[in-house]
């Protein structure tokens, strides 16, 4: 590649960032890192109408959490700024213009209720080649009609007027050659009444003048492409385009269609990246890292979602993505998403994770939960032993609080169907001998334990599983003795001697 790879992500801020976004930002980021290129970020807020407080700044922290920050942006500056449309508001007249003056577009006067009336009277109204001719615009009005109308401060858009019956086609990097006729598109605004630009004419200035040689978008952009096309050869001329290249869909799990945040509402699992609120509704979507998500798995799962890099591997650091990836590995069909992989992927990155890099984000969700934590060496114990058990990050909650208190219940349900005598004696001469003991390690309390099963003629199986609810509370947690070591002496004998109470009521 000659020139310096410069790609974007230009989210509107209209809500909270879907997985298919964040994709979308992924493949970017590793896209131009792989090539020693720039990562962007433009905001695309000029739909003032859809604009939500707080949706910028939440796209950000999504980046953030994800260790995919830009380059540039309106939180990074850059040389090509402003990064936010709103504020280049000015410029895009200027095209939409010339695109008027040179016959490539033209006003339309049309007011939204006489637009109303027509969607009303003609089935599947679209204003194109085949209607603009009824229409109240420039093309049909006379030129004093239309200075009138100007001078006037007559509310209008500028529409761009597709040409009729020619092909325009482009390569895309994924599907390779794609035509399409332009009579089959209708005459797209280009220029809103209130000055503001649409994505069409925005997108294809800014790419422009950001200098981005590469355009990644969802496929669903894909029927916009003919007014893309024809906008760049009139402006700026095709070989300025980018290289383009249209990202399958992420699917719903039984792969019939794009996958929606109503799809996660119905079947609980999270389709945004963090926790988003509705500042109008107040209603609160889940997100993959307040689920108990690592950015590491989430991003890995991410990945995975419509690309490999042609081997069996499955873990990828972020790395080792931007080693391997290229956008020709990029398969052409939609993804299904399976929360189960994304689950998977999550324990298999908590397994590779180090006891240091999970202590500060373990930590929270315990003193959240009202455990103590004054024991930091203990608590790295615990982290190594229980990681392995936990999928999702809350997980260790569970795994890991019988260290700090004990039980708050205990299931003597599981203990008394197969309780007799001979078991509460034996419990009661493992208490007197590891009274005794010397040493308090896991090896020296497992051999103990298996010696007086052995003296006592009882199967350390048939008494295991009872010494691991006296501890736990439950049928959980890591190996029993390893338990044991951690919770000392004491503590260990203070519990089996409550549960032996319990099964004596």
């Amino acid at each position: 590649m000659n020139k310096k790879v410069r790609v974007r992500f230009a989210p509107s801020p209209t809500g909270g960032l879907h997985i298919g976004g964040m994709r979308t930002v992924l493949f970017n980021y590793l896209f131009a890192k792989h090539h020693n290129g720039d990562f962007i970020v433009r905001i695309e807020d000029t739909d003032q109408n859809r604009f939500v407080p707080g949706a910028e700044a939440y796209i950000f922290e999504c980046l953030k959490w994800c260790g995919l920050e830009p380059g540039e942006s309106v939180m990074h500056g850059g040389e090509f700024a402003p990064y936010r449309q709103s504020e280049r508001k000015e410029m895009y007249r200027q095209y939409a213009e010339q695109l008027v003056k040179e016959g490539k577009a033209y006003y339309a006067f049309d007011t939204p209720v006489e637009l109303e009336e027509k969607r009303k009277t003609v089935p599947n109204f679209q204003y194109s080649q085949a209607t603009r001719s009824g229409m109240k615009n420039s093309l049909t009005l006379s030129q004093d009609a239309v200075n009138k109308l100007l001078a006037q401060n007559i509310p209008h858009v500028i529409r761009i007027k597709m040409p009729h019956d020619e092909t325009v086609g482009f390569v895309d990097m994924i599907r390779g050659a794609v035509n399409f006729n332009t009579s089959q598109t209708d005459d797209k605004v280009l220029l809103k009444a209130d000055g503001m630009p649409t994505y069409h004419l925005a997108v294809v200035v800014d790419d422009y003048l950001m200098k981005i040689t590469h355009a990644f978008r969802g496929e669903e952009w894909l029927p916009s492409s003919p007014v893309h096309i024809l906008l760049w050869q009139y402006l700026f001329g095709l070989d300025n385009m980018p290289e383009w290249a249209h990202l399958p869909l992420i699917l719903k799990p039984d792969g019939k269609g794009k996958l929606s945040k109503r799809d996660g509402d119905r079947l609980g699992f999270p389709v945004f990246a963090m926790n988003w609120t509705d500042p109008k509704t107040g209603e609160l979507t889940a997100g993959f890292r307040e689920r108990g998500f690592l950015p590491e798995a989430f991003i890995n799962f991410l990945a995975l979602l419509g690309w490999n890099d042609g081997t069996e591997q499955e873990i990828f650091s972020l790395r080792e993505l931007v080693e391997k990836f290229s956008m020709e590995r990029v398969h052409k069909a939609g993804a299904k998403f399976d929360y189960e992989k994304a689950k998977w992927f999550n324990h298999e990155w908590i397994k590779k994770s180090t006891v240091h890099g999970l202590q500060s984000t373990v930590k929270p969700l315990l003193i959240n939960a009202g455990i103590e934590i004054n024991d930091d060496e203990k608590f790295k114990t615990v982290i190594e032993l229980v990681k392995d058990r936990c999928t999702l990050l809350p997980d260790f909650v569970q795994q890991s609080s019988f260290f700090f208190q004990s039980p708050e219940a205990i299931d003597i349900n599981a203990i008394k169907p197969k309780w007799n005598e001979h078991k509460e004696q034996f419990f009661a001469e493992l208490i007197r001998m590891y009274q005794l003991a010397d040493t308090w390690q896991h090896e020296a309390l497992e051999n103990s334990f298996k010696e007086l099963a052995a003296a006592s003629q009882i199967k350390p199986g048939d008494v295991l599983l009872p010494l691991r609810i006296m501890l736990v509370g439950g049928k959980f947690g890591p190996h029993v003795f390893n338990i044991a070591e951690v919770l000392g002496k004491e503590e260990t004998i203070n519990r089996v001697k409550h549960t032996l109470s319990l099964l004596e009521q």
